[in-house]
């Protein structure tokens, strides 16, 4: 494979596709199919969330939106889903997978900058020296706190990775 080819795959494996559009959904349910039963409830979730990250989609389910804050996993949500979509016996962390973008990074440029890893709960964000910082897939729930922070918008998220069967 020549090098450009190379670097271009590389680079393309780390961001959506153009029109993909990724759901993400709160960290309290089993399967995807059951937000169906949602089309019944208000949008009690939305109304309970502290951080005011839950949006009702117009088919009435609730997704994440971390535009503008992150999931501190208060429970609040699955305590009040009347439809029991979301529950607490199904706490996870959120299932997307979130990744920094070295080419949009300003810490990847050489440019001082902490703005990910200062707001990051689980202090999931590692940094070799003072730049070139990498999530700590172990250690990061996939809050979102880190997003809105980047200056430079290098923090992107993708699908989960399925991992191999054991």
């Amino acid at each position: 494979m020549e090098r450009r080819n190379f670097f271009k795959n590389l680079t393309q494996s780390i961001q959506p596709k153009k029109d993909e559009v990724i759901v993400i959904r709160p960290p309290y349910f089993e399967k995807e199919e059951d937000f169906s039963r949602c089309v019944e409830c208000a949008g009690l979730c939305a109304e309970v969330c502290e951080t005011e990250i839950i949006k009702i989609a117009t088919d009435k389910t609730p997704y994440l939106d971390f535009s503008q804050n992150g999931c501190t996993f208060c429970d609040e949500c699955a305590l009040k889903c009347p439809e029991d979509v979301l529950s607490l016996q199904f706490k996870s962390d959120i299932a997307v997978d979130i990744v920094i973008d070295p080419k949009r990074c300003m810490s990847w440029s050489k440019s001082i900058c902490f703005s990910c890893k200062d707001p990051c709960l689980e202090n999931a964000i590692v940094f070799a020296g003072m730049f070139y910082p990498e999530i700590d897939t172990q250690k990061c729930t996939s809050c979102g706190f880190c997003i809105k922070y980047c200056p430079t918008e290098a923090i992107i998220i993708q699908r989960k990775e399925v991992e191999d069967a054991k």
